[in-house]
Protein backbone atom coordinates (compact mmCIF):
# COMPACT_ATOMS: atom_id res chain seq x y z
CA UNK A 1 0.00 0.00 0.00
CA UNK A 2 0.88 3.36 -0.97
CA UNK A 3 2.98 4.90 2.19
CA UNK A 4 0.82 8.26 1.54
CA UNK A 5 -2.82 6.76 1.27
CA UNK A 6 -5.23 6.58 4.68
CA UNK A 7 -5.96 3.63 6.29
CA UNK A 8 -9.08 2.18 5.34
CA UNK A 9 -12.30 2.73 7.55
CA UNK A 10 -14.27 -0.58 8.60
CA UNK A 11 -17.35 -0.47 6.33
CA UNK A 12 -20.70 -2.70 5.72
CA UNK A 13 -23.03 -2.20 2.55
CA UNK A 14 -26.00 -3.86 2.10
CA UNK A 15 -27.28 -5.02 -1.76
CA UNK A 16 -30.82 -5.25 -0.92
CA UNK A 17 -32.72 -7.04 -3.71
CA UNK A 18 -36.83 -7.26 -3.95
CA UNK A 19 -38.71 -9.34 -6.43
CA UNK A 20 -39.98 -7.41 -9.86
CA UNK A 21 -41.90 -10.58 -11.58
CA UNK A 22 -41.68 -11.36 -14.60
CA UNK A 23 -38.38 -9.63 -15.08
CA UNK A 24 -35.10 -10.19 -13.01
CA UNK A 25 -34.52 -8.39 -8.94
CA UNK A 26 -34.37 -5.02 -8.44
CA UNK A 27 -32.07 -3.33 -6.26
CA UNK A 28 -31.65 -0.35 -3.95
CA UNK A 29 -29.74 2.18 -5.15
CA UNK A 30 -29.31 5.55 -3.96
CA UNK A 31 -27.25 8.68 -5.30
CA UNK A 32 -24.63 10.24 -2.88
CA UNK A 33 -24.69 14.04 -3.04
CA UNK A 34 -22.35 16.23 -4.57
CA UNK A 35 -20.71 17.88 -1.20
CA UNK A 36 -19.56 14.18 0.12
CA UNK A 37 -16.17 13.75 0.62
CA UNK A 38 -16.31 10.26 -0.74
CA UNK A 39 -17.75 8.81 -3.87
CA UNK A 40 -19.59 12.50 -4.44
CA UNK A 41 -22.69 12.32 -6.68
CA UNK A 42 -22.05 8.28 -7.54
CA UNK A 43 -24.73 5.77 -7.48
CA UNK A 44 -23.88 3.10 -4.64
CA UNK A 45 -25.32 0.33 -2.55
CA UNK A 46 -26.63 1.90 0.81
CA UNK A 47 -23.92 1.37 3.66
CA UNK A 48 -21.05 3.29 5.40
CA UNK A 49 -19.00 3.02 8.64
CA UNK A 50 -19.19 0.55 11.02
CA UNK A 51 -19.15 2.41 14.49
CA UNK A 52 -18.81 1.69 18.53
CA UNK A 53 -22.26 1.41 18.69
CA UNK A 54 -22.40 -1.45 16.18
CA UNK A 55 -20.05 -3.35 18.00
CA UNK A 56 -21.94 -2.49 21.42
CA UNK A 57 -25.01 -3.95 19.65
CA UNK A 58 -22.88 -6.85 18.29
CA UNK A 59 -21.82 -7.70 21.83
CA UNK A 60 -25.52 -7.87 23.69
CA UNK A 61 -27.33 -9.11 20.73
CA UNK A 62 -24.97 -11.22 18.98
CA UNK A 63 -21.79 -12.41 20.59
CA UNK A 64 -21.26 -15.44 19.10
CA UNK A 65 -21.30 -14.26 15.24
CA UNK A 66 -18.16 -12.81 14.31
CA UNK A 67 -19.06 -10.19 11.85
CA UNK A 68 -22.10 -8.97 13.41
CA UNK A 69 -20.87 -5.57 14.13
CA UNK A 70 -20.77 -5.38 9.98
CA UNK A 71 -24.40 -6.97 9.82
CA UNK A 72 -25.55 -4.60 12.31
CA UNK A 73 -24.13 -1.47 10.68
CA UNK A 74 -25.32 -2.40 7.06
CA UNK A 75 -28.89 -2.78 8.42
CA UNK A 76 -28.65 0.61 10.77
CA UNK A 77 -27.41 2.52 8.00
CA UNK A 78 -29.88 1.04 5.28
CA UNK A 79 -33.06 2.67 7.47
CA UNK A 80 -31.35 5.76 7.93
CA UNK A 81 -30.29 6.65 4.25
CA UNK A 82 -33.46 4.79 2.31
CA UNK A 83 -36.48 4.36 4.86
CA UNK A 84 -36.35 0.96 4.37
CA UNK A 85 -36.24 -1.45 7.43
CA UNK A 86 -34.89 -4.65 6.65
CA UNK A 87 -33.99 -7.88 8.32
CA UNK A 88 -35.68 -7.10 11.41
CA UNK A 89 -38.53 -8.97 12.88
CA UNK A 90 -41.45 -8.49 12.96
CA UNK A 91 -41.15 -6.93 9.61
CA UNK A 92 -41.87 -2.50 10.51
CA UNK A 93 -44.45 -0.99 8.72
CA UNK A 94 -43.92 2.40 7.36
CA UNK A 95 -44.57 4.14 10.39
CA UNK A 96 -42.32 2.31 12.83
CA UNK A 97 -40.04 2.51 9.89
CA UNK A 98 -39.88 6.41 9.69
CA UNK A 99 -39.48 6.44 13.81
CA UNK A 100 -36.26 4.02 13.68
CA UNK A 101 -35.21 6.11 11.05
CA UNK A 102 -36.00 9.87 12.74
CA UNK A 103 -34.42 7.98 15.80
CA UNK A 104 -30.96 6.75 14.00
CA UNK A 105 -30.04 9.98 12.87
CA UNK A 106 -30.38 11.72 16.44
CA UNK A 107 -28.52 9.26 17.75
CA UNK A 108 -29.96 6.99 19.62
CA UNK A 109 -28.20 3.51 20.40
CA UNK A 110 -29.57 0.61 17.34
CA UNK A 111 -29.99 -1.55 20.00
CA UNK A 112 -32.29 0.50 22.46
CA UNK A 113 -34.53 1.75 19.14
CA UNK A 114 -35.38 -2.18 18.40
CA UNK A 115 -36.13 -3.06 22.32
CA UNK A 116 -38.38 -0.46 22.69
CA UNK A 117 -40.03 -1.30 19.23
CA UNK A 118 -40.26 -4.70 19.99
CA UNK A 119 -38.17 -5.60 17.83
CA UNK A 120 -35.09 -8.18 17.08
CA UNK A 121 -32.33 -8.64 14.14
CA UNK A 122 -32.22 -11.52 11.90
CA UNK A 123 -28.75 -11.25 11.31
CA UNK A 124 -28.79 -14.74 9.56
CA UNK A 125 -31.07 -12.98 6.50
CA UNK A 126 -27.63 -11.59 5.20
CA UNK A 127 -25.18 -13.05 3.37
CA UNK A 128 -21.55 -12.32 2.68
CA UNK A 129 -21.39 -11.74 -1.08
CA UNK A 130 -17.73 -9.46 -1.33
CA UNK A 131 -15.22 -7.46 0.65
CA UNK A 132 -13.37 -4.42 -1.39
CA UNK A 133 -10.76 -2.03 0.69
CA UNK A 134 -9.29 -0.37 -3.05
CA UNK A 135 -6.23 1.80 -2.86
CA UNK A 136 -7.90 4.71 -5.15
CA UNK A 137 -6.83 8.41 -3.92
CA UNK A 138 -9.80 9.42 -2.45
CA UNK A 139 -10.29 11.73 0.77
CA UNK A 140 -11.33 8.52 2.79
CA UNK A 141 -10.50 4.86 2.20
CA UNK A 142 -12.85 1.83 3.09
CA UNK A 143 -12.78 -1.18 3.88
CA UNK A 144 -16.32 -2.45 3.20
CA UNK A 145 -17.84 -5.92 3.83
CA UNK A 146 -20.85 -6.31 1.15
CA UNK A 147 -23.68 -8.24 1.88
CA UNK A 148 -26.82 -9.36 0.20
CA UNK A 149 -30.17 -9.22 1.35
CA UNK A 150 -33.74 -9.56 0.26
CA UNK A 151 -36.16 -6.98 0.72
CA UNK A 152 -38.97 -7.05 3.50
CA UNK A 153 -42.40 -8.11 2.26
CA UNK A 154 -43.92 -4.83 0.50
CA UNK A 155 -40.86 -2.73 0.45
CA UNK A 156 -41.29 -0.22 -1.99
CA UNK A 157 -41.72 3.66 -1.08
CA UNK A 158 -38.16 4.85 -0.29
CA UNK A 159 -36.61 8.10 0.01
CA UNK A 160 -33.05 9.58 0.43
CA UNK A 161 -31.73 11.64 3.57
CA UNK A 162 -31.21 14.60 1.95
CA UNK A 163 -27.82 14.62 3.83
CA UNK A 164 -25.73 11.86 2.37
CA UNK A 165 -27.88 11.07 -0.71
CA UNK A 166 -29.82 12.71 -3.04
CA UNK A 167 -32.32 9.99 -4.35
CA UNK A 168 -32.93 6.80 -4.18
CA UNK A 169 -34.33 3.99 -6.29
CA UNK A 170 -34.69 0.12 -6.99
CA UNK A 171 -33.99 -0.72 -10.39
CA UNK A 172 -32.83 -4.05 -12.29
CA UNK A 173 -28.21 -4.34 -12.35
CA UNK A 174 -29.09 -3.96 -15.88
CA UNK A 175 -30.64 -1.07 -15.88
CA UNK A 176 -29.03 0.85 -13.39
CA UNK A 177 -25.40 -0.25 -15.64
CA UNK A 178 -26.82 1.69 -18.78
CA UNK A 179 -27.83 4.99 -16.90
CA UNK A 180 -24.29 5.15 -15.58
CA UNK A 181 -22.83 3.93 -19.27
CA UNK A 182 -25.34 6.70 -20.58
CA UNK A 183 -24.47 9.42 -18.31
CA UNK A 184 -24.71 11.83 -16.54
CA UNK A 185 -24.93 9.24 -13.53
CA UNK A 186 -22.09 7.56 -12.51
CA UNK A 187 -20.17 4.76 -10.17
CA UNK A 188 -16.62 4.09 -8.59
CA UNK A 189 -15.13 1.30 -9.91
CA UNK A 190 -16.35 -1.42 -7.37
CA UNK A 191 -19.96 -0.63 -7.38
CA UNK A 192 -20.12 -1.07 -11.15
CA UNK A 193 -18.00 -4.54 -11.07
CA UNK A 194 -20.81 -5.33 -8.61
CA UNK A 195 -22.97 -4.49 -10.82
CA UNK A 196 -22.17 -6.58 -13.27
CA UNK A 197 -22.18 -9.32 -11.33
CA UNK A 198 -25.72 -8.88 -10.11
CA UNK A 199 -26.88 -8.62 -13.55
CA UNK A 200 -26.28 -12.22 -14.07
CA UNK A 201 -28.61 -13.48 -11.74
CA UNK A 202 -32.28 -13.80 -12.74
CA UNK A 203 -33.94 -14.08 -8.83
CA UNK A 204 -32.32 -13.57 -5.65
CA UNK A 205 -32.35 -17.35 -4.97
CA UNK A 206 -29.41 -17.31 -7.89
CA UNK A 207 -27.67 -14.66 -6.18
CA UNK A 208 -27.99 -15.90 -2.74
CA UNK A 209 -26.38 -19.06 -4.08
CA UNK A 210 -23.79 -17.31 -5.93
CA UNK A 211 -22.42 -15.37 -2.61
CA UNK A 212 -22.38 -19.29 -0.92
CA UNK A 213 -20.23 -20.51 -3.99
CA UNK A 214 -17.72 -17.81 -3.57
CA UNK A 215 -15.47 -17.43 -0.53
CA UNK A 216 -15.06 -13.65 -0.09
CA UNK A 217 -11.78 -12.51 0.16
CA UNK A 218 -10.17 -8.78 0.55
CA UNK A 219 -10.37 -7.12 -3.39
CA UNK A 220 -7.71 -4.63 -3.82
CA UNK A 221 -7.26 -3.72 -7.70
CA UNK A 222 -4.08 -2.86 -8.72
CA UNK A 223 -2.82 -1.69 -12.30
CA UNK A 224 -1.52 -3.66 -14.82
CA UNK A 225 -0.18 -3.12 -18.20
CA UNK A 226 -2.24 -5.51 -21.06
CA UNK A 227 -2.13 -4.75 -24.57
CA UNK A 228 -0.18 -1.86 -24.38
CA UNK A 229 -2.55 0.21 -22.12
CA UNK A 230 -2.58 0.22 -18.31
CA UNK A 231 -5.79 -1.79 -16.77
CA UNK A 232 -7.27 -1.49 -13.40
CA UNK A 233 -7.64 -5.39 -12.60
CA UNK A 234 -9.19 -7.66 -9.83
CA UNK A 235 -8.79 -11.33 -9.20
CA UNK A 236 -10.16 -14.22 -11.53
CA UNK A 237 -12.13 -16.55 -10.20
CA UNK A 238 -14.19 -15.08 -7.53
CA UNK A 239 -17.78 -14.17 -8.70
CA UNK A 240 -16.63 -11.37 -11.45
CA UNK A 241 -17.57 -11.38 -15.17
CA UNK A 242 -15.62 -8.32 -15.81
CA UNK A 243 -11.94 -8.64 -14.17
CA UNK A 244 -10.13 -5.55 -15.95
CA UNK A 245 -10.40 -2.31 -17.56
CA UNK A 246 -8.91 0.26 -19.22
CA UNK A 247 -7.48 2.54 -16.62
CA UNK A 248 -8.99 5.60 -18.29
CA UNK A 249 -12.60 4.41 -18.50
CA UNK A 250 -12.63 3.43 -15.08
CA UNK A 251 -11.03 6.02 -13.43
CA UNK A 252 -14.01 8.34 -15.63
CA UNK A 253 -17.50 6.32 -14.96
Amino acid sequence: MPEDLPPPIPAATLILMRRAPPGPPEILMMERARTMAFAAGALVFPGGRIDRGDHDAAAALAPDLPDAAARIAAIRETIEETGIAPALSPPPDEEVAAALRADIAAGTPFAQLLAGAGLSLQLDALTPFARWCPNFREARRFDALFYLAEAPPGAGRTSADQHEAVRTFWAAAAEILAEIEAGPAHAIFPTRRNLERLALFASFEEAWADAGRHEVQRVTPWIEERAGRPHLCIPEGIGYPVTSEPLDSALRR
